[in-house]
């Protein structure tokens, strides 16, 4: 089960960075960095429970216990990729990578791993109602 997690993972890592590059090349120029954060962040949250949802049955989280461990890895590793990713290779600094979590300020990325956190036990709640 946790490999297949983890394989989901890395999909919706893809999906994530190919969401990053529409956002810097379509969205931000045509309509401004504010909005194209928004929307993005939006865009991305759909894909999660997208991605969540088809993967529900393949990755086998039978449990509410076990699709929210599946959520906690996703959100674990999403914030490590996004975290260090950001600061070491990419060169990012401290302030840089935290500045999308800053609510204050209208941005609203912490929306990504809240969603990412709920997602498979979501899914895992509403498939066990029908």
């Amino acid at each position: 089960m946790w490999l297949k997690a983890l394989v989901a993972w890395v999909v919706l890592l893809l999906l994530a960075v190919m969401n990053g590059a529409v956002r810097e090349t379509v969205l931000t120029p045509a309509f401004g960095a504010q909005a194209a954060h928004i929307v993005s962040t939006a865009i991305l949250a759909i894909v999660i429970v997208v991605v969540a949802f088809l993967s529900r049955d393949w990755i086998g989280a039978r449990h509410d216990r076990e699709a929210f461990r599946v959520g906690l890895r996703w959100t674990v590793l999403v914030l490590g990729f996004e975290f260090l990713a950001g600061h070491f290779p990419f060169g990012r600094s401290w302030p840089y990578v935290l500045a999308d979590y800053d609510l204050l300020a209208g941005r609203i990325w912490i929306a990504v791993p809240l969603v990412t956190l709920l997602a498979p036990l979501c899914v895992a709640r509403l498939a066990a109602t029908r």
